[in-house]
């Protein structure tokens, strides 16, 4: 059932993402005075639709994408001085234009998309893909700073029986007590002073205990709203850390015996503005390394063997990681860090729609950037010569290229729905 809701709350974030990034492309462009005949989340057959003004605004059956009918998308030919083309591509590219003319009502030429400036059409075809980004980075911030990040608290979890490296190490009869445990420490004590230094947060209290190194050391806690002082000698223990060269080296350092519990601990804004920053970057460089990764996807899928964690996953995969994280059955596991989960994977979605939708290739929101920026190339070339302002940019010419990058995205689509379906990425393996 928790896996069915999980599927939902995704659905629901993928629709809202979707139907904002088209808001991002309504507002300006009506702002602008273009009219706008459609605005439609998802494909295929209608759900429901109503009219309001002079826009429909409906709801379709598929919700893998949406869109905003622009009237007067490609300048007609007489606007351009194009001549008709022989053969299927100047046919396609003619329909285009004709199809876009047809749209246009007696009189409302000026309102075209067409006629708008280069700078205006920026905003337009900018509109969607800056929405996703605005909406990924308030739900980062949502999760990080107003719920938090799981991490180690200063709270007592488990005590090391003896000094060893690791918490499960089976003790012998000679084998020196962990210090931790000799001086009286308990599971559910919170360490708030150590050797005179004021704890905060784990990592400050792992320094400390590395830097006490068999020394005589006290330690503060609070045990059941009482605050108790404790004396006790840290021992000596090898661990590898990095050294000034990145190798690792082996390092004596102090050994307490403490294992952490875990906990949301929110964090400043700053470090959450990081994090997205950090998200942005690779979302944006599976972007670029895209063609490799989705042969990698069709080798394993039609080949055999397992995919990696780090594969990338289409919209069934992800729908999937959503169920199993709302399902997930974990000590520790609350509603708070699943909503951080899910906020988390919802900010990523909205991240790969803002880079993907920016490839300068139409039929995707780049392509129409590029055309724009050639079109205001243009009219500042022929401004700094003292020439005439040329006309709008053909960009109709492109139709046949946006029909070709289609039928790629459709194709690619169904590898990854397919790869998801027979060979998952899955969270619980």
């Amino acid at each position: 059932m928790l896996f069915v809701v999980g599927v939902a709350v995704f659905v629901l974030g993928l629709l809202v993402s979707i139907a904002l990034h088209e808001i991002g492309h309504l507002v300006p462009a009506k702002r602008f005075g273009v009219r706008v005949s459609q605005y439609m989340v998802g494909f295929g057959p209608t759900l429901w639709s109503r009219t309001k003004g002079e826009t429909e605004y409906g709801l379709k059956a598929i919700p893998l994408g949406g869109y905003v009918r622009l009237v007067g998308m490609y300048p007609p030919a007489e606007a351009v001085g194009a001549t008709p083309r022989p053969g299927r591509i100047g046919e396609m590219i003619q329909s285009a234009r004709e199809a876009s003319a047809a749209e246009i009502r007696p009189g409302e030429d000026h309102r075209a998309f067409y006629r708008l400036s280069a700078p205006k059409k920026l905003v337009v075809m900018l509109g969607g893909p800056v929405m996703n980004l605005v909406l990924a980075l308030v739900l980062v911030v949502l999760a990080f700073s107003s719920i938090g990040v799981a991490g180690p608290t200063t709270t007592v979890g488990a005590l090391s029986q003896c000094v060893s490296v690791s918490i499960d190490a089976e003790c012998g009869p000679d084998d020196e007590v962990a210090p931790a445990r000799a001086a009286g420490l308990a599971e559910g004590d919170r360490i708030v002073a150590f050797d005179g230094q004021e704890i905060t947060r784990w990592d400050e209290l792992a320094e400390a205990i590395r830097a006490s190194a068999g020394r005589e050391v006290a330690v503060v806690v609070e045990r059941d709203g009482a605050v108790l002082e404790l004396a006790l000698r840290t021992a000596l223990v090898d661990r590898e850390v990095a050294g000034a060269d990145g190798e690792p080296v082996t390092q004596r350092v102090g050994f307490l015996g403490v294992t952490p519990t875990s906990a949301l601990q929110r964090v400043p804004l700053g470090t959450s503005l990081a994090m997205f920053g950090d998200l942005t970057w690779q979302t944006t460089k599976i972007i670029f390394t895209l063609p490799a990764r989705l042969a990698e996807v069709a080798q394993v899928t039609f080949g055999g063997g397992e995919r990696s964690e780090s594969s990338v996953i289409g919209i069934v995969g992800v729908g999937r990681i959503a169920g199993e994280t709302a399902a997930v059955e974990s000590e520790g596991v609350g509603l708070a860090q699943r909503a951080v989960v899910m906020l988390s994977l919802i900010a990523s979605l909205n991240l790969a729609l803002f880079a993907f939708n920016l490839i300068p290739l139409v039929p995707l929101d780049g392509g129409h950037v590029v055309g724009a920026l050639w079109e205001g190339a243009r009219r500042q070339l022929a401004r700094l010569r003292g020439a005439a302002p040329p006309g709008p940019a053909d960009t109709a010419r492109m139709t046949p290229l946006a029909y070709g990058v289609f039928l790629v995205l459709a194709a690619m689509g169904i590898l990854l729905i397919y790869a998801d379906l027979v060979r998952p990425v899955s969270l619980t393996g």
